[in-house]
C-alpha cells in the first residue's frame, strides 16, 4: 500500500497541503506528485476554498526526487518529469490564488514547483538550491522559463553553479515575496489568500492575466523533456546519480535527496 505523505486542511476558507515526510526531508515519489496534482485540482475549482497554501512539515519544504527511488530508464525519466511538469500544469489552472509558504530547504522540483505560484513567502531558514547541474539531472516544472521570469539574470547562476540562495538573498532578487517568523508562516500565507480573494469573481480573472501563457509553459516542457532525454542518452544522467551516491558515502553530512 503506497503511503500518503501529503496531509490537507481547512483554515478560514483556505486549503493547506502539507508535505509530510519530514524524516526524509519531505522528498517526493511519483504517487506523492500524482497526489499533489489531484488535490491542487480538487480545490482549484474555487468551489471549496478560496485559495491553496503549500509547505512542508518539519525543517524543510521539501528535498524534491527521492533519489532512493530513481529512474533506471529513460521511459521512467519521462514519467518523472511528467508528474512534475503536472503540478506546475495543476496550480496554473486554479481559479484561486496558491500561495508557497517555504519553510525551509526548497531543493530541485522541489524549489521549482513554487515559481509557478502566485506568491512565496518563507521563514529566515528558507533557501533554494538546485543542483541538477552538478548531478546529470535537468531542470523541470517549466523552471527553464519561470525561473528567468522571476530573477532574470539570476537564473544562470542558480543553475549553472547550483547555488545555494538564502532566504535574504531569495528575498533581495525576487524568489520570495516576504519573509516572517517560522511561527506565523501559515497564518500570514492564508492571511494574504485572504486579502487577495476579496472577490472570486474578478480574483479569477486576474490570475489568468497575470500568469504565464498556457503555451509558454508547455514549450517550456517540451525543451526541458528534450534536455532530459540527451542527458540520459548522454550517460550525464547515470554518472551523476553515481557520483551523488559516491559524495554522500564518502560524505554522510552531505545532503541526501535532490530532483
Amino acid at each position: 500500500m503506497t503511503e500518503n505523505y501529503l496531509d490537507v486542511h481547512i483554515d478560514r476558507d483556505v486549503a493547506v497541503l502539507t508535505l509530510n515526510r519530514p524524516a526524509k526531508l519531505n522528498v517526493m515519489d511519483v504517487a506523492t506528485r500524482v497526489r499533489f496534482a489531484q488535490t491542487i485540482r480538487r480545490f482549484g475549482t474555487g468551489d471549496v476554498v478560496r485559495g491553496i497554501v503549500l509547505t512542508g512539515a518539519g525543517r524543510a519544504f521539501s528535498a524534491g526526487e527521492d533519489l532512493q527511488s530513481v529512474p533506471t530508464s529513460y521511459d521512467e525519466i519521462h514519467e518523472a518529469f511528467a508528474t512534475f511538469h503536472d503540478i506546475t500544469r495543476a496550480i496554473l489552472e486554479t481559479k484561486v490564488p496558491v500561495i508557497a509558504a517555504v519553510n525551509g530547504i526548497a531543493v530541485g522540483g522541489a524549489s521549482e514547483i513554487t515559481l509557478c505560484c502566485d506568491s512565496r513567502i518563507g521563514t529566515p531558514a528558507a533557501e533554494y538550491y538546485q543542483p541538477e547541474n552538478h548531478r546529470g539531472i535537468i531542470i523541470s516544472n517549466a523552471s527553464s522559463f519561470l525561473l528567468g521570469r522571476l530573477v532574470r539574470n539570476h537564473a544562470m547562476r542558480i543553475i549553472l553553479a547550483s547555488s545555494r540562495i538564502d532566504a535574504d538573498e531569495a528575498l533581495r532578487i525576487g524568489l520570495l515575496d516576504e519573509i516572517v517568523a517560522p511561527q506565523t508562516l501559515v497564518d500570514r500565507a492564508v492571511e494574504v489568500v485572504g486579502q487577495w480573494n476579496s472577490d472570486p469573481r474578478t480574483t479569477a480573472l486576474h490570475l489568468g492575466l497575470l500568469r504565464p501563457r498556457p503555451e509558454d509553459i508547455e514549450a517550456a516542457f517540451a525543451r526541458e523533456d528534450d534536455a532530459a532525454r540527451h542527458s540520459w542518452e548522454s550517460g550525464a544522467f547515470t554518472e551523476g546519480i553515481e557520483g551523488f551516491w559516491a559524495s554522500k558515502n564518502a560524505a554522510p553530512t552531505a545532503p541526501t535527496t535532490s530532483n
